[in-house]
């Protein structure tokens, strides 16, 4: 039975498929799943495994922050798991928005879709905010930041993504090489703070491993900053004890978020049934193993208590041993892991626009691609938009808004693989999450906790993000849509006899 007014009309995998090759909007296919998995590793280890890590320890979990990465790292490969089913299954640009069209249907993809475009654009632009940070303290001046009268101007945030954006429209293949160089000297700089750390390891630091409750900081308990389960229950904050593990498992899970990232080559990747699986686990498997080292080196190095307050990093434990020369190491491979954060972060962006406009839920003539093979109108579009935010805008607790996007979109693709399952057993899946549906369910258990673990504040922004998103797609998307063209094309046609 149709749906009135379309509102859920699904677009078939097979239709999906076939639209990649249209002339007009075809990405060239150049990508291996080592690519893939550089690009994993490039976008999730960022400067939060620099800085997230100490601070998280300091105020939060004490030396079980390293438990609190694993907790995390199971919920995350959790959803990992039906996205690489998804892009075996529809190996198209897009992610989660091209998957809930075949699932849910054109609103909530366009509303997937819409959230995809807060997460990635906010994401880029506070990310390089943070890059060009970094970049004072390498090559030596106070700050980036010009002033012309009452207006501030990020001049390295908007350098960065300048030359990102003349690097993902020559080509993808291309910002890969230069990710892979970015990524080597960033995990040489992660490998030199755990050997380094080890020989100032010591066990006792250790103990206790989940250190006795603490009441939170009373500011945070009340109003609009506190978490959503906090204000529905009562509960108030609390550090350390399991309650404060808990809670460091939400904050330490933001560290990983980006994979999805991958999902969204998917259509630019050969072989995408066995390159795109590989390059999501297998870079999910890496970065969990560096954040847990880098954690428990960290906190063997010095007592927790040492790392307390908002601004202890990885170089904090250092200096307290005397080695100050390892913050400009450390500062050296920020640098070099927020470049590449941004690059998939934008790259990400790009496809997923792409992928509404080739649907005409955005303008069409944006899924145009030039002679490389690239999308070249959106990503400079995109470069355009992210210089001004990363230049002009400052985003204080804006940054929130991502990870609850990037929730809201993991909840949807793992809800995704069980209706799929139901509604196409018959499609060729290169890889199949098993114990279907107990693994997507706990994926969507797990999401909603760490997103009720977000602010008041946060969910209030989300939702307002979300009810403009639907203004504009009944004022545009609906009308232009190519599907319901399609669809009511072919039930004016009459039936031949």
């Amino acid at each position: 039975m149709a749906i009135p007014n379309g509102l859920f009309r699904t677009k078939s995998v097979e239709q999906s498929i076939l639209d990649t090759d249209e002339p007009d909007s075809k990405l060239r296919k150049d990508l291996t799943a080592w690519d893939l998995t550089i690009f994993g590793v490039a976008v999730v280890v960022g400067a939060g495994i620099f800085t997230l890590t100490a601070r998280t320890a300091g105020n939060v979990a004490g030396p079980s922050v390293s438990l609190a990465f694993v907790f995390a790292a199971v919920a995350c490969g959790l959803t990992a798991l039906c996205y690489a089913e998804f892009a075996s299954t529809v190996p198209v640009a897009g992610s989660a928005y091209t998957y809930s069209y075949a699932t849910f249907g054109e609103l909530v993809a366009w509303i997937i879709g819409w959230d995809l475009i807060l997460e990635f654009t906010l994401a880029a632009a506070v990310v390089a905010k943070g890059w060009s940070q970094y970049l004072g303290t390498v090559f030596g001046f106070d700050s980036a930041i010009v002033h012309f009268g009452s207006i501030s101007f990020d001049w390295g945030a908007v350098s960065l993504i300048a030359v990102l954006t003349i690097l993902l429209a020559l080509g993808t293949k291309l910002s890969s090489r230069v990710s892979a160089i970015a990524v080597a000297i960033k995990l040489a700089v992660v490998a030199l703070v755990v050997v380094l750390g080890i020989t100032y390891f010591k066990a006792s630091n250790l103990s206790p491993y989940i250190p006795p409750s603490q009441p939170g900081k009373s500011g945070d308990e009340s109003g609009l900053h506190q978490s959503l389960f906090s204000f529905v229950t009562g509960a108030g904050n609390s550090n350390f004890g399991w309650y404060g593990l808990l809670a460091a498992a939400s904050l330490v899970f933001f560290a990983f978020i980006g994979f999805d990232v991958v999902a969204t080559a998917a259509e630019e990747t050969r072989n995408p049934q066995k390159a795109v699986p590989r390059g999501i686990l297998g870079s999910l498997l890496i970065v969990t193993v560096l954040y847990v080292a880098v954690s428990v080196v960290l906190t063997g190095m010095v007592p927790y208590t040492d790392l307390a307050g908002d601004n202890a990093t990885l170089a904090t434990a250092f200096a307290i041993h005397g080695v100050d020369w390892a913050k400009n190491v450390i500062s050296i491979g920020a640098l070099a892991g927020l470049t590449t954060v941004v690059m998939v972060l934008f790259l990400g962006q790009t496809r997923v626009l792409f992928a509404m406009s080739r649907d005409g839920l955005m303008p069409r003539w944006l899924a145009h691609t030039g002679s490389r093979g690239t999308p070249v109108r959106i990503t400079v579009i995109v470069g355009v938009v992210c210089c001004f935010l990363a230049g002009f805008v400052n985003f204080g607790t804006l940054e929130e808004m991502v990870n609850i996007g990037t929730l809201f979109a993991f909840v949807l693709v793992s809800i995704g693989v069980i209706v799929l399952r139901r509604t196409r057993p018959d499609l060729p899946r290169g890889f199949r999450v098993p114990w279907v549906p107990l693994l997507p369910i706990l994926a969507v258990l797990s999401c909603l906790w760490l997103m009720v673990n977000l602010s008041v504040e946060t969910w209030i922004r989300f939702l307002i993000w979300m009810a403009l998103g639907f203004v504009i797609y009944f004022a545009y998307g609906r009308r232009h849509s190519i599907l319901g063209r399609r669809n009511e094309t072919e039930n004016a046609t009459p039936p031949t006899p």
